[in-house]
């Protein structure tokens, strides 16, 4: 199966405390740790958060928009409710390079 690329958004969720930044959240070391992992594996290639938004961008490679979704299940983050998932789109590069 061949891989593809994926623009995912995640947005805040429940367990989200606006009162702190993004470094003093509870859980950030692991949600920090699980990403840095998924970069190192080549399946996140860019990813940050979207200025003055409550947004976050990745674009990752994968086979299925369903194993993005399963891998980033995974996220302390998610599992905690800090991120949600708002959208996977198939995405085609054509103009730059990845890598």
């Amino acid at each position: 199966m061949s891989t593809g690329l994926f623009l995912i958004t995640r947005t805040r969720g429940p367990g989200w405390n606006a009162a702190r930044s993004l470094e003093a959240q509870e859980l950030w070391t692991e949600h920090a740790g699980f990403m840095m992992a998924l970069v190192e594996d080549g399946f996140v290639t860019l990813g940050g958060p979207i200025l003055d938004t409550p947004e976050v961008l990745l674009v990752a490679k994968a086979a299925t928009a369903v194993e993005a979704e399963r891998r980033l299940a995974l996220d302390p983050w998610t599992l905690s409710g800090h991120l949600r998932l708002v959208r996977i789109q198939s995405w085609q590069l054509r103009l730059g390079k990845l890598g």
